[in-house]
């Protein structure tokens, strides 16, 4: 038996001992030594994500070390190895599988979402599945995943150097398309309610920041980009108005990249699909090339990434992570630690 952390019904979490799942062909053991929590687990705490039924271990943001490994399983994937755990699930036959954009696999099974995540003493997953790295401090590992999706964002969205972006909302997702297009040399302008975060947005190279709570969003963009608009604009909030706030923002012959998703109903003017001819795209999860890109920016930026970090809380007291940051929604990443 092990020791894992279950979300039982809104707004209640406890500790359970469950089963520890059996070392199959192909798998690997892993001990998760830090697991990052997400928007969607608070989601599935506050009884807001649809795509969960409850009770559910959470936890999709996973660094952790292999205990062991399964038959047919060889090294590299040896015990004492740290890994990053790439959470979702691919059927190999769906459309999506078949033009080779795994992250978007009709049936994905994403841990800690439509499946029991990593909140765990263990954890037991195919070796395919764990990308091997030594060299990033432990902690780090867990902001890998929720980068890459930003990092996947930004590749949907073809940034290029010297174009103009907007991020609205700069949660982790959010950070994660801002450092992407900064990194991809763009002028990037970061929209937020939060002090805090637009801070943030300005350490790691948002050359504006624009109180979304204090100021008309679209105008300070028209005034700031000589009334052109951005060459794309990256939603990542997830409500109608920031939905129909894209559109405004990107220029003619712009794109908007949909990161967040509305839990409600959204309603367009849409003559200005047309008029302004725009790429619409949806983005979702993430690829093997997402992850790698993720990790090498973090060792090339090294301790900056520890801004990233709001809180880190031991194992022994994950059941009062989702609580707090219910009441502390300026954090940006809380990390769950097990040292033992």
């Amino acid at each position: 038996m092990i020791k894992a952390l279950m979300i039982e019904a809104e707004n209640v979490t406890r500790f359970h001992q469950v089963e520890d799942a059996t070392l199959g062909q192909g798998q690997v053991r892993v001990a998760v030594r830090h697991v990052g929590l997400c928007g969607s687990d608070l989601n599935t705490f506050k009884g807001l994500n649809p795509l969960v039924k409850l009770p559910r271990i959470p936890g999709h943001e996973i660094g952790g070390e292999i205990l062991a490994v399964g038959a047919g399983v060889e090294a590299p994937y040896i015990p004492g190895r740290r890994v990053i755990v790439m959470p979702y699930t691919n059927c190999g036959k769906c459309t999506s599988c078949r033009k080779g954009k795994l992250n978007a696999c009709r049936y994905n099974k994403t841990l800690g979402v439509q499946q029991d995540g990593g909140l765990a003493e263990e954890i037991v997953l195919p070796a395919e599945k764990l990308i091997l790295n030594d060299s990033l401090p432990p902690r780090h590992l867990a902001l890998v995943e929720p980068l890459s999706v930003g990092f996947h964002a930004v590749e949907r969205g073809r940034v290029a150097k010297g174009e103009r972006v907007v991020v609205i909302g700069c949660g982790m997702i959010g950070m994660g398309v801002l450092i992407a297009a900064v990194a991809r040399g763009a002028e990037v302008i970061a929209v937020d309610l939060s002090e805090e975060k637009r801070a943030l947005a300005r350490q790691f190279g948002a050359v504006e920041t624009i109180d979304a709570g204090a100021e008309d969003v679209v105008a300070k963009v028209s005034e700031l980009t000589g009334d052109d608009g951005v060459d794309v604009a990256f939603e990542a909030v997830g409500l109608p108005a920031t939905f129909t706030q894209s559109i405004e923002l990107a220029c003619f012959g712009g794109r908007v990249v949909y990161v967040g998703y509305s839990k409600a109903p959204v309603t367009y003017q849409t003559q200005f699909f047309n008029l302004k001819e725009l790429d619409i795209m949806g983005s979702r999860n993430a690829m093997m090339q997402d992850f790698l890109n993720v990790i090498s920016h973090l060792e090339k930026i090294g301790d900056k990434a520890d801004a990233l970090i709001s809180k880190v809380l031991p194992f022994e007291e994950a059941e009062d992570a989702l609580p707090y940051w219910d009441s502390h929604r300026n954090a940006l990443k809380i990390i769950i630690e097990r040292t033992a």
